[in-house]
């Protein structure tokens, strides 16, 4: 499975830096991951390919367990269409144009606090690492 993290914004702190190499690291047996770090929306709109599941971090969209997430993004839904690429993508401090959110599959929200955008690319990649756990019935998730 092919799974893009589009970003807004690159990783100045080298202790994110770090978290992220480690969950990519993580990730490797399960899915080919491409973190694209974009200048803008613009940017990152122009890039996703127009066949990709894309599902965007927006603070107006539906909270979701782990176990939802695993089944509904990278199990079945996400399987139809041909092996389609997915695309999570994440914002910049001022969050998402109407044009990112309107090509979506799926708006997603960690809830109703405010994250800042860095803490949310490592977020997404726990979330990912425990999905494809949860789907192999891998020790790693507990409810």
């Amino acid at each position: 499975m092919k799974i893009t993290l589009a970003v807004v914004g690159r990783l100045k702190e080298s202790y994110f830096a770090e978290a992220e190499a480690e969950y990519t690291k993580r990730l490797r047996p399960y899915c080919t991951l491409s973190i694209v770090e974009h200048k803008d929306d613009a940017a990152m709109l122009a890039a996703i390919p127009a066949t990709a599941h894309l599902y965007v971090f927006d603070e107006r969209g539906a909270t979701m367990s782990s176990k939802d997430f695993a089944e509904k993004l990278l199990g079945t839904e996400a399987q139809h269409g041909g092996g389609a690429p997915i695309v999570f993508a994440i914002g910049g401090a001022d969050g998402h144009t109407d044009a990112i959110r309107s090509r979506a599959k799926k708006l997603i929200s960690y809830g109703q606090m405010t994250i800042a955008h860095r803490l949310v690319r490592l977020l997404t990649l726990e979330q990912l690492y425990r999905a494809f756990r949860i789907l192999r019935g891998e020790p790693y998730h507990r409810d």
